[in-house]
């Protein structure tokens, strides 16, 4: 039996490990569920939620080139396959320019460069540094002096 993803198949638990169980499908294949997979709430022990020989409903996630099954029965659940649909991104909302790209950067459009930037930066940056190590002075003097 040719094993598609999406399809909901019941199968049999013939194993479970601290990170998932294998399932036997239908036509002897088997497949794993990862524990991510199992429940729709956090699991810390496998062993809580699953047991050898269990009959499970499962959905096919994904078939790898090696032959890897991937099972989810989370996702075979009709309270998860109900849910209403993620809401798609709103592509009318302004995005930030990508600096990376070539396209200017939030400084550039203000009238600034990067390199401006990273100079007001580096200043102020040592500004800071340096009154951070005035004040360990003076404290650590104040040790000295017994006072």
């Amino acid at each position: 039996m040719q094993v598609e993803v999406g399809a909901i198949l019941d199968g049999k638990i013939t194993g479970i490990t601290n990170f998932g169980a294998f399932v036997q499908l239908p036509g002897g294949e088997t497949g794993m569920v990862h524990i991510s997979e199992v429940s729709t709430s956090y699991i810390e022990n496998i062993r809580d939620h699953l047991t050898d020989g269990q009959e499970v409903r499962v959905k096919v996630i994904a078939v790898n080139e090696n032959g890897k099954i991937a099972l989810s029965i989370k996702q075979a659940l009709p309270e998860y396959t109900q849910r209403p649909p993620r809401k798609p991104m709103n592509k009318d909302k302004p995005r930030k320019p990508n600096v990376w790209q070539g396209q200017k950067s939030e400084g550039e459009v203000q009238g600034r460069s990067f390199e401006d930037m990273m100079a007001d930066f580096k200043k102020s940056s040592e500004d800071r540094m340096s009154d951070i190590k005035r004040n360990l002075d003076s404290h650590r003097g104040n040790r000295r002096s017994g006072g």
